[in-house]
């Protein structure tokens, strides 16, 4: 890379793009990531609730917010967002981006089919590819209508999977958090990516004792299947702690038994403690990545999850924690069994956990992540300048 290429690239004007501010979660702490990165990027977003993001304010605080013309509907309108879905796709193609040279949107499903100039570099982090329109589009749609879906909806589904696969096509760079989301990105898109996983706060010591609870951390959504290990902890009368915020709390907390606490967000530093604290995290969901499982390996503690997606990255069976194979109580209580008898045992490897967390480090993340977006940047530059 020659002097004025790098002088070009400091030079730029730099904005982040991501979905919903809504609740705190996995993609937002790859997006605060981004933040650190460039600390004078302004933020697009589709809606912002401020105090749903009330745990990760000290964050957003002083930094320009541009939300999108969704934001001016009514707030009742705003908190169900399954019904603005015919009107997402065009939300993130209406800002106005032309004042940046280079944009980074951090998408799960919206944000990556933003609308740029010519010689505008756009690299989208891909947190999925939207699986409600893909490989679990028949089964969104009988949750979402309690019966089989009708022409109308699975029209719906079908034109929201042609904009998906043309807005993938906008970006000039794709990033994916996992291999399991590159080879998905491949198949449903049919382009390339790059993986940087998302960045882990890596602790080298814990001076908290393990106590005797389960721990679940997650957005409380139907997606995450946090109601499954409610199900089985309270059967079994396993104490469970569930810490995160969603639509589906007042359904977990009718169906909790006494051993089951289910709090809302905690901060940063009681999080720590919970994580170090427990006997085990839960995580029954499959997600493309999963950063509360590489989370929980950071504070030494062993991870119960559903053995597809990239669970299967990080999750070593009977070293670093145990996998089940089916989403159903029956299969996640013979996991528990299998992670009780390896505790009975002699317990899971402390070291391996935390040396897997460390390859999920911030660290490595900024400085792959820079490197991915100064090539960019420099190719567009050699490019304009042949």
């Amino acid at each position: 890379m020659t002097k004025k290429i790098k002088e070009d690239i400091q030079q730029k004007r730099v904005a982040l793009v991501h979905d919903f501010l809504l609740y705190p979660g996995g993609a937002e702490k790859v997006l605060v990531a981004l933040m650190d990165l460039f600390p004078h990027a302004p933020i697009f977003t589709l809606l912002y609730d401020k105090e749903g993001m009330k745990p990760l304010e000290k964050h957003f605080r002083k930094r320009r917010i541009h939300t999108s013309f969704l934001q001016r509907l009514p707030r009742w309108c705003r908190r169900h967002t399954k019904w603005l879905l015919p009107l997402l796709p065009t939300a993130p193609e209406m800002f106005d981006l032309r004042d940046y040279d280079v944009v980074i949107s951090s998408s799960g499903a919206w944000s990556k089919g933003i609308v740029t100039r010519v010689s505008t570099v756009h690299v989208a982090y891909i947190h999925s590819p939207m699986r409600f329109v893909w490989d679990e589009n028949i089964r969104y749609a009988r949750q979402r209508v309690k019966r089989e879906p009708g022409i109308f909806l699975r029209a719906l589904l079908s034109y929201l999977r042609v904009w998906d696969f043309e807005a993938a096509q906008r970006p000039d760079v794709l990033v994916a958090n996992s291999r399991y989301t590159q080879s998905r990105i491949e198949k449903f898109y049919r382009r390339k990516a790059h993986v940087v996983y998302p960045p882990v706060t890596v602790t080298k010591s814990c001076d908290v004792h393990k106590k005797n609870y389960f721990l679940i951390v997650a957005r409380l959504s139907e997606y995450k299947n946090v109601k499954l290990a409610v199900d089985v902890c309270t059967r079994l009368s396993l104490p469970l702690i569930v810490v995160g915020s969603g639509r589906m709390k007042k359904v977990l907390t009718k169906s909790a038994g006494p051993t089951v606490k289910i709090l809302g967000w905690q901060s940063d530093e009681k999080l720590a403690q919970y994580y170090a604290g427990a006997r085990a995290v839960l995580f029954p969901a499959e997600e493309d990545f999963g950063l509360v499982m590489a989370e929980a390996l950071a504070h030494g503690t062993p991870v119960i999850a559903y053995g597809r997606g990239g669970a299967c990255e990080i999750v070593q069976p009977g070293v670093t924690g145990e996998l089940f194979f089916a989403q159903t109580q029956e299969v996640l209580a013979d996991g528990i069994r299998r992670f009780l008898e390896r505790e009975r045992a002699g317990g899971y490897d402390v070291a391996a956990m935390r040396a897997k967390a460390a390859q999920f480090s911030a660290s490595s993340f900024r400085a792959t992540m820079m490197k991915i977006i100064d090539d960019a940047v420099a190719e567009e530059i050699r490019t304009r300048i042949l």
